[in-house]
Formats: C-alpha cells, structure tokens, sequence
C-alpha cells in the first residue's frame, strides 16, 4: 500500500520546485505524479515474484484514472516542412529583449545561420540558428513558453 505521508511529501516537492511531473520506480512501487492541468495521481505497487510452491501469482494494484477525464484542447494542424527543434531544455523566446523586433516571424525567409530564437537554460540565453533555408511557415511555441529537448519551435519549407 502506498504511504499516503510520502504521497504528501512528494506532492510539498512538486509545488517546492515548480515540478510538472514525478516519477519514481523501484521493484516493488511505481508512482507518478503530474500537474498543470493533466490532474492525474497514478501510484501502483507490484508484489515481489512468488517463491513459496503454490502461492498465487504476483498482483499488480493501480488507481485507475477519473471515467470524465478532462478533454485536451486540440492541437494545431502542423503544417509539412522541416522542423526546427529545440536543441535543450529552457524557456523561449522570439527575441533578445523584450521590446525588440521578433527575430523572425512567420512569412521570413531564412537561412542556416539566421538566428530564430533564443532559448534560455539555466540564466544564460542561447541563440538558436535555423539549420535550414526556407520560409517560416509555423510558429509552434509561445514567447515565454517552457521547452523540452527535441520539441519542435518552427515549421520552415523549402
């Protein structure tokens, strides 16, 4: 059973650190924890592998999500194109300052070394360079907006 203290704890963690999601595994438990609008507690606890001759198989317990979950708003059509994804994890943003220009926005023509964004990790800022030539087609993130690794910004064809 799941230590509802520790599920508690986990929880001070989260709001503590600004954390979106936990996820702890050992052999015995699994706990997930996410928040920002997905509002899903998963804990699960599998028993050991049986070793007594003729004891019953290993049982696994988990909390199934809520039957109404909450529908996700529909994702924007992605238009085809190459893709320019972040290289890190950070925050975004289309220009150096917050009262310049964008530093490209849809419509711009661009090439490899045309800067697209700067993603900020950790206090320092990091430009972002297109990779490609083409034409902005797609803006796919918010200014301001928190990034992943491999998380596509721009959408540039050909």
């Amino acid at each position: 059973m799941i230590d509802i203290r520790k599920l508690k704890e986990l929880v001070k963690l989260m709001v503590n650190n600004d954390l979106a999601e936990i996820d702890l595994r050992d052999p015995d438990e699994q706990v997930t924890l996410r928040r920002h609008g997905e509002n899903v507690v998963i804990p699960q606890m599998t028993a050991p592998a049986a070793t007594v001759v003729g004891s019953a198989p290993p049982v696994a317990l988990a909390v199934a999500e809520p039957a109404a979950a909450v529908a996700e708003p529909a994702a924007p059509a992605v238009m085809s194109g190459e893709e320019i994804a972040s290289p890190m994890v950070g925050t975004f943003y289309v220009s150096a300052d917050p009262d310049a220009a964008a530093f490209v926005k849809v419509g711009d023509t661009v090439s490899k070394d045309t800067t697209v964004c700067i993603i900020e990790a950790m206090k320092i800022f990091n430009e972002i360079k297109a990779q490609c030539a083409g034409t902005v087609s797609q803006i796919l993130v918010e200014n301001g907006d928190a990034v992943e690794f491999g998380q596509p910004l721009f959408i540039v064809t050909p």
